[in-house]
């Protein structure tokens, strides 16, 4: 982030981590992507942090299955899985 890229990808942010750390860090990537406008793409299997996202795309079978945009999105802090 340092370098602020127009585009950060996140695969499985908070896979490894317990729940506290892993809020920790969907907060600093919200604050990225408010502060700096990156493009902020989480790639996960956790599916309660879909809630957080302006769009949330579903993928099945290497297809797209589903397209879905949030017009309110939940904070980092709200989350809970």
């Amino acid at each position: 982030m340092a370098k602020r890229p127009d585009l950060l990808l996140c695969d499985e942010p908070t896979g490894a981590l317990d729940f506290t750390t892993g809020v920790r860090v969907l907060e600093v990537l919200e604050r990225v992507n408010r502060e700096l406008g990156t493009t902020t793409v989480i790639i996960t299997h956790n599916a309660p942090i879909a809630a957080m996202g302006r769009r949330v795309i579903t993928l099945a079978d290497g297809l797209v299955a589903n397209v879905e945009t949030h017009t309110e999105q939940v904070a980092a802090a709200g989350l809970r899985w």
